[in-house]
């Protein structure tokens, strides 16, 4: 048995179903052992593309998303996608060939040091000098790469190691029924204290709560405490927006209307929390507001988030053993009411709106009539995540995925083709602008090839629009931002994509609604008036 086949007798133990990547000289041998496997390996157009899908298959499933480059350019090109998922929080293994152990030690063709580039946007990783150590390794990186917070792993394989002979060797088991700890009864019955005292407590809600499903007993805790609750981009969906007390999407920076909730408070509760999602100098900015920190981990030292006291463990555990504790309230603060009713109707503003180009609070309404409680909309980044993350409003959570995290431009294409191959049965609906669109659009050729009905909505202005609006806040003046499309009509169809285009701003519903049905890749082109960015921070 070759050390490659023995690396893949490893994956397929820890359930591994799908490999995503481009093949190189220095990962044939790895790819020739996938020959015998029942793992499919996907052959993506970009190794970029390959870490997107994976992380986007590693978050929805919880298992990590694996994905496979040679290495040099090919490794280079992997590192945006490992970061991404590093960032986000999202279960990945990122498997690299390497030079020969040879030549190793001076100047040679496409050799890098990958474990020292890989070292900063993963949560370990190694390279395997020693053929027997392959069990152990692997055992290690998924361990790893799925224990609390989940991250990324990278493994780089030799090429001369991986064509090594081994007379045994065997996979290591995953041990069973793994459980996390718990907070403490004394820090359980602290916090009690705390919130029973506070007259006006709120609820930022994160990542860490649909990573964790712990959406129940967080609707227990904000019923009972009767406490408005807010949600970070990545939080969306934590609990239904049709609760009374969500005052749904906190993140646009720029006088957030939900900021001013927090101003109301007197004491924060951040159940599942990540800084990189939304910096809390951004909503409390002199650190005047305790905060209680719910997670699985301990919190990020930062002077604007000054933790009062900490439960740290399985977020539905701490969660439950602290809404025994508190006291029923009997209803929400009359100003969060009025809040809330506020943004509801700047939700539905927009609704009947037949402008076009078309307004982007138009676009989302109209997606969410569209799409079902269970479906998932991937966004790219860009203008439209802002509204997305404003205006798109979740009755479940992992139906509204935006990485706002490491935030990289050109996830949604690649993402939707990971989400639709975790989540079968669901329908995926990616949208991206123009200019991150085509920063991985050769992966329809992917979608295509794989046959996976997605739809792609592409949203086109010819412009980086965030970064103008940006420059017109700061300098009242922009530059460099626009640039020209092809035809994504032509584009699509050359791909064996279909095609609709947009022409009429009452089109774009009936146009989705089409699209859905088709069963089969379709993508949207749908021009968009991004005057609107600069009301979104008025």
């Amino acid at each position: 048995m070759r050390v490659s086949e023995l690396f893949v007798k490893c994956l397929e133990n820890e359930g591994v179903e799908y490999i995503f990547g481009v093949p190189g000289e220095e990962n044939i041998d790895f790819l020739d052992a996938l020959k015998e496997s029942d793992i499919e390996f996907i052959t993506t157009r970009h190794e970029t593309g390959a870490a997107f899908m994976a992380g986007y298959y590693g978050k929805l499933t919880g298992k990590p998303g694996v994905c496979l480059a040679t290495l040099g350019p090919g490794a280079t090109n992997l590192l945006t996608g490992v970061a991404s998922a590093n960032m986000d929080h999202s279960p990945l293994i990122a498997i690299t060939g390497q030079a020969g152990m040879n030549r190793q030690h001076k100047q040679s063709h496409q050799y890098y040091d990958l474990v020292s580039m890989f070292k900063p946007v993963t949560k370990w990783n190694t390279s395997i000098r020693d053929q027997n150590i392959v069990p152990e390794v692997v055992r290690k990186a998924f361990q790893t790469a799925t224990s609390e917070k989940p991250g990324a792993v990278h493994i780089e394989l030799p090429e001369d190691i991986s064509a090594l002979k081994l007379d045994e060797g065997k996979p290591i088991q995953a041990p069973q029924n793994q459980t996390q700890s718990r907070a403490s009864n004394p820090s359980i019955q602290h916090v009690s204290e705390l919130l029973n005292q506070a007259k006006q407590p709120i609820i930022v809600a994160g990542n860490g709560v649909t990573r964790q499903h712990a959406s129940d007993a967080l609707l227990a805790f904000v019923e009972k405490l009767k406490a408005p609750i807010t949600s970070t981009f990545m939080g969306k969906g934590a609990i239904t927006w049709e609760h009374p007390q969500n005052l749904q999407t906190i993140g646009l920076q720029e006088n957030d209307p939900v900021v001013r909730a927090i101003e109301e408070c007197d004491i924060i509760i951040a159940v599942g929390f990540d800084m990189t999602e939304f910096p809390p100098s951004a909503w409390n900015p002199e650190g005047k507001k305790p905060i209680i920190h719910i997670d699985t981990a301990p919190a990020e030292i930062d002077a604007a988030y000054p933790v009062k006291e900490s439960l740290v463990g399985d977020i539905s555990t701490n969660l439950f053993l602290l809404t025994e504790k508190i006291e029923q309230r009997e209803s929400m603060n009359e100003f969060y009411k009025e809040l809330r009713e506020e943004l509801i109707n700047e939700l539905h503003a927009n609704n009947e709106q037949l402008d076009y180009p078309m307004k982007p609070q138009k676009i989302v309404s109209d997606l969410r009539e569209v799409m079902g409680e269970d479906d998932i909309l991937i966004s790219d980044v860009g203008s439209h995540k802002m509204w997305i993350a404003r205006h798109y409003h979740c009755i479940n959570p992992d139906t509204c995925l935006i990485s706002n995290g490491f935030a990289s431009m050109g996830v949604a294409v690649p993402g939707a083709i990971g989400a639709k191959l975790a989540k079968p049965h669901q329908n995926v609906v990616a949208v991206a602008g123009d200019g991150g669109f085509v920063m991985t659009a050769q992966e329809l050729e992917t979608m295509v090839r794989l046959n996976l009905p997605i739809v792609v909505v592409v949203l086109t202005d010819n412009r980086y629009g965030l970064i103008e609006k940006k420059q017109m806040n700061e300098f009242e003046r922009s530059s460099n931002i626009t640039f020209e499309n092809p035809d994504f009509i032509q584009l699509a169809k050359a791909y064996g994509v279909e095609g609709l285009k947009v022409l009429r701003a009452e089109e774009f519903k009936p146009i989705m609604e089409e699209a859905l049905k088709m069963g089969k890749p379709v993508l949207v082109d749908c021009p968009i008036d991004y005057k609107e960015n600069f009301r979104i921070s008025e």
